[in-house]
């Protein structure tokens, strides 16, 4: 075949960048539920309303729109430019949109690590390790604004790499004056910003430790140079987030909720992984290799990646939510370490069929690597994959796995007319379905409760549990608040309560969910008249919520755990 057409064909042919774009949409559509994981949080619906809000007024909502328990309270809507963007994106293609825009940002984040991690390790490394991170990262999958703190994550590693190489500039400007201005935007997008200044701050640690440690005169000045350049862009990052609606009173209220031990008692994605969980195993091989590629780097003088490995390690460790982020992290050390285990091979004193072997994969990696460079220069695999999958989702009939809804077995599809045909209802239900009634019945009602944790605070979200669970006083809280109306999942231990209370009646159950409505149709007024907070402090701290609905448990043999 003539030269010129082989050229074009393999421009054509995809690359292993092509092949780490489109496997976050493998894994999403092939084995895990599509659609159904990315909506499986019904946050997504009142961040939808959120900015919807804010198109229609032109300005963050400074004070509670969605509740009747603690309407008009102050409320931090911090992600309100994600909220914005999500509207937007609901309003040109529905839900639909969103979810196909959250299948881009993960599919860019996993391109762009792979580039990453392709600049220290072979092709065929670089693409395991890719693999390993986005399945040990994909139990968060999920149409939030925390996807945009996966691809700043990613962004500012790169630019921190390059400035670490040498390599401190972008088009003539210093990647340290860029990330300050970078963190405007990602501050106002998700509160995870704080990440990016804590990757920051450990460069500059490391660069301290080897001038400290191993550095001569003359290189150790340099170090020392660097490392303030690190902490001084560091600081630039910390006064850019006070641009935002809030000013330093987000931070306030992000360092409250942070170190709130409620947090790790009963939201599921504070507390500690579960290693019994079959999607552990990737996570557990990358922390493994990230404790072999810490020591190996320890070993060699080389401080920074070691650092970053250990803190980020830390953070998964403690929380869950954070698994993803360090997934991102350790990809680049662990790829390098084993790169370097692999050329290393050839001389240690190992046996001779394992150097051998070492020595063909590095020749075989070498030979992808040259070829790969040639393939896929146009993108058009990571075009077409993306394209395939927005046609899927707008497709008349799609298969389940794109059907861009709230699933309704796990969300109260059935029972929501059920709940509209009383618009003057106040409904008690579990926080992850008042997202899902505030995705669907807002404005014309409100919600007793719904993900925005740090907002209704930790007095009142101990109430709730304690209604759930069906407490002593669960109807002394009812009539505080003037409930009227009961939804809850069938095995919620509240419902047990109500089929047996002669106050209550059931009036809707499709297996899914149980509405219940009092025996007397009368509506009882709050306690003491107007409806009143459980908690007057608004300084709520606890965030995110857990993502799987309230568990129900034996209370004599452990407390129950708050999951949404």
């Amino acid at each position: 075949m003539p030269r010129q057409p082989v050229a074009f064909l393999l421009k054509l042919w995809p690359s292993f960048a092509d092949l780490a774009f489109a496997m976050p949409m493998v894994f999403l559509f092939g084995r895990m539920h599509g659609t159904g994981t990315l909506l499986l949080d019904g946050d997504t619906g009142w961040h939808i309303r959120t900015g919807q809000w804010i198109a229609a007024h032109h300005g963050v909502p400074l004070r509670d729109i969605f509740s009747f328990t603690k309407a008009g309270d102050p409320w931090y809507a911090w992600e309100w430019l994600s909220d914005l963007v999500f509207a937007w994106l609901n309003g040109f293609g529905g839900l639909r949109g969103v979810v196909l825009f959250s299948v881009f940002l993960l599919a860019l984040t996993f391109a762009l690590l792979f580039r990453l991690v392709r600049a220290h390790s072979n092709v065929m490394v670089a693409m395991l390790i890719t693999v390993i991170a986005a399945d040990a990262s994909s139990g968060h999958w999920l149409a939030r604004p925390h996807l945009f703190t996966l691809v700043f994550v990613v962004l500012f590693y790169g630019a921190l790499e390059r400035v670490r190489e040498g390599r401190e500039r972008l088009w003539g400007v210093p990647y340290l004056a860029i990330l300050p201005a970078a963190t405007v935007l990602w501050t106002n997008l998700h509160g995870g910003f704080f990440v990016g200044i804590a990757m920051l701050a450990i460069y500059g640690a490391g660069e301290v430790l080897e001038a400290v440690l191993l550095g001569e005169r003359s290189p150790r000045r340099a170090s020392w140079s660097k490392a303030l350049r690190y902490w001084a862009s560091a600081l630039g990052c910390l006064a850019a987030s006070l641009i935002n609606p809030y000013g330093y009173r987000l931070h306030l209220h992000m360092f409250a909720f942070l170190r709130d031990p409620f947090n790790s008692q009963y939201i599921q994605e504070y507390l500690s992984p579960d290693f019994h969980d079959a999607g552990a195993v990737f996570f557990e091989a990358l922390l493994v290799l990230a404790a072999l590629a810490a020591a190996w780097n320890l070993s060699r003088g080389r401080f920074t990646p070691a650092l970053l490995l250990m803190a980020f390690a830390h953070a998964a460790l403690l929380a869950r939510r954070n698994v993803p982020i360090f997934a991102l992290v350790a990809a680049v050390p662990v790829a390098g370490a084993i790169e370097e285990w692999l050329d290393g091979l050839p001389e240690w004193k190992v046996a001779g069929w394992l150097r051998r072997t070492a020595g063909r994969f590095q020749r075989l990696a070498a030979g992808t690597g040259r070829t790969d460079s040639l393939t896929g220069q146009w993108g058009l695999v990571s075009v077409v994959s993306l394209v395939l999958v927005g046609a899927l989702l707008y497709a008349p009939n799609p298969p389940r796995k794109f059907r861009a809804e709230f699933d309704p077995r796990k969300f109260p599809a059935a029972a929501l007319a059920t709940l509209r045909s009383d618009p003057s209802a106040r409904i008690f239900t579990e926080d992850q379905w008042g997202d899902y009634l505030i995705w669907n019945l807002y404005p014309a009602q409100r919600v007793f409760v719904d993900g925005r944790m740090d907002f209704y605070g930790v007095d009142f979200e101990e109430k709730y549990i304690e209604l759930l669970n069906a407490n002593y006083n669960w109807e002394t809280i009812l009539r505080r608040f003037g409930v009227n109306t009961i939804l809850l999942p069938v095995s919620a231990p509240l419902g047990g309560v109500l089929k047996q209370s002669s106050r209550w009646r059931l009036v809707f159950d499709d297996g899914v969910a149980l509405v219940f409505r009092p025996a007397v149709e009368k509506v009882l007024p709050p306690a003491g008249g107007a409806p009143g907070s459980v908690a007057h402090d608004d300084s709520g701290r606890s965030r995110d919520r857990k993502i799987t609905k309230t568990e129900a448990r034996d209370l004599a043999i452990t407390a129950n755990q708050f999951k949404t």
